[in-house]
């Protein structure tokens, strides 16, 4: 799959309220209420990500989830992580 260009990144990130370009990945943070919810949202991901068999770099600080999405094999985003972003979305 190939390594998506900037303005293609861009175009997909219009769709994706919150995510953005840094380095070589797409990210967000989701903020919850607690560590607890935190937690539940991480599992959820996780079941997804396994389902499509893509895994997100993920950072857990308390409340506070921070997704970065990137396809390690091409060094880059590509249209697989952008997919993923989106079906997060609609969890």
């Amino acid at each position: 799959m190939p390594q998506l260009s900037a303005s293609q990144i861009e175009k997909a990130l219009q769709n994706l309220p919150d995510w953005e370009l840094a380095g070589e990945t797409i990210r967000k943070t989701f903020v919850f209420e607690d560590f607890v919810a935190a937690m539940g949202f991480v599992i959820e991901v996780a079941q997804l990500a396994e389902e499509v068999g893509h895994h997100p770099d993920i950072d857990i600080r308390y409340n506070r989830v921070v997704l970065a999405l990137t396809t390690h094999d091409v060094g880059g985003v590509t249209e697989r992580d952008v997919r993923l972003a989106r079906e997060i979305e609609e969890m």
